[in-house]
């Protein structure tokens, strides 16, 4: 029987989504994350691949504003719930869904397209890169003490209903989205994804607890951090473990205020948080960066679907002038020589028939995009070739981010 690719109908999304679930394992999701990814879903932007009734792939879009270097935001197409029945591996399948879905994103004008990846070997054959990771840190709060900025002494905590707080936090986090490249504009619905809190999945943590860090002063909320105890007993006594889920701040006195009241929690003996940027001040903070157990791992993959259009919408660090050879054969709307001209006003960007200064393929130019990783670092893998003295390094110190790139939260 011939397969059916096609935008999902409404009525069919239980049935796609129990194809995504089987596709992962087949461990049903808490009925409260599943009623939020139904809200949260883009019927329109959602595809799927059925053999007779029974949906066998799926792939499907979020509308995303991504923050790049310079704080601007541009629009992008957050790529999800892609998956393919075991049944149905090795068909084709996925490579069709990408193929209608990417042009899809090009017809709709987001310039980039972003995903996080449960096989990362996946998706660079689409001409995905590697663009920001992730920090992941597990400190003995036993040994290691905090080195607190300035003014955290001014900073109250006062502990408050995560779901009463959600509006406070939420703005916070939005004056911080445009300072990070790779941080998502909130949009609406999204601010449920962390307050998620099902009974089914606390595994003997307890329930989502939030703190507001106030200014003594004036009580204006500079910070929030939410997170879970898992209380752990040992012969010698307490052994708990307090799990940060979110931890934000406006101002350095705040954040380390933050962190100091989660490592002083009473009957714990460690901290843990993923998903942080990898250039993390608590770094900076903590006396033992050995005991912080630092981890990294790949978190956001981008791809230019729109070479042109991306290039020109973030800035660059130093003035740039430089001919990009630039392989794509995927979306071969991108492949052909490039003049990027650009410095921290502003970018243009157009074919050029002028002889190649670098050259290098879609992916790499998707790992450099939002500054966390370096021409010069991809050059030394031999995946950026330089065929102009001193062009790779100029681009690469343009391209370079002061923050590391970073996304807070999966989709």
């Amino acid at each position: 029987m011939a397969h059916e690719t096609r935008v999902l109908r409404p009525e069919e999304w239980d049935g796609w989504y129990d194809h995504l679930e089987l596709a992962f394992g087949g461990v049903p999701e808490a009925e409260e994350e599943r009623e939020l990814y139904r809200s949260l879903t883009e019927i329109e932007r959602s595809l799927g691949v059925w053999d007779g009734g029974t949906c066998v792939a799926s792939a499907g879009a979020f509308t995303f504003r991504v923050a790049v270097p310079g704080g601007a935001l541009v629009p992008a197409a957050g790529v999800t719930m892609v998956g393919v029945t075991p049944t149905h591996r090795r068909r084709g399948l996925l490579t069709a869904l990408m193929r209608r879905q990417l042009d899809d994103i090009r017809a709709g004008g987001e310039p980039v397209a972003v995903l996080t990846a449960s096989d990362p070997a996946i998706y660079g054959r689409y001409g995905y890169g590697t663009a920001a990771y992730s920090l992941s840190v597990d400190v003995d709060t036993s040994r290691v003490r905090l080195r607190l900025p300035p003014g955290a002494d001014g900073v109250r905590m006062r502990l408050v209903d995560p779901q009463e707080a959600l509006a406070v936090c939420e703005a916070v986090y939005a004056e911080l989205v445009p300072r990070r490249p790779g941080m998502t504009a909130r949009q609406p619905g999204w601010e449920r994804q962390a307050l998620l809190d099902p009974a089914s999945g606390r595994s003997g943590r307890s329930p989502l607890k939030c703190v507001l860090a106030e200014r003594e002063a004036d009580g204006e909320v500079l910070g929030y951090a939410r997170y879970r105890v898992r209380p752990e007993w040992e012969l010698s006594g307490s052994a708990g473990v307090v799990e940060v889920q979110d931890l934000d701040a406006l101002d350095p006195a705040a954040y380390g205020a933050l962190w100091a009241y989660v490592f002083g929690i009473d009957l714990t003996w460690s901290v843990r948080a993923t998903k942080r940027p990898v250039d993390d001040p608590l770094l900076h903070l903590v006396t033992d960066v050995r005991r912080t157990r630092a981890l990294t791992r790949d978190s956001l993959h981008l791809r230019l679907v729109d070479l042109g259009a991306a290039l020109e919408a973030r800035t660059y660090g130093t003035p740039l002038d430089v001919v990009l050879e630039v392989e794509d054969a995927f979306c071969p709307w991108n492949a052909g020589r490039w003049r990027l001209t650009g410095d921290a006003k502003g970018a243009t960007c157009a074919r050029t028939g002028d002889p190649a200064e670098l050259a290098l393929s879609v992916a790499e130019l998707g790992s450099a995009y939002l500054g966390g990783v370096t021409l010069s670092s991809l050059a030394g893998a031999g995946r950026v070739t330089e065929l102009r003295p001193g062009a790779l390094a100029e681009a690469s110190r343009a391209f370079a981010s002061d923050l590391a790139p970073w996304l807070p939260h999966g989709f």
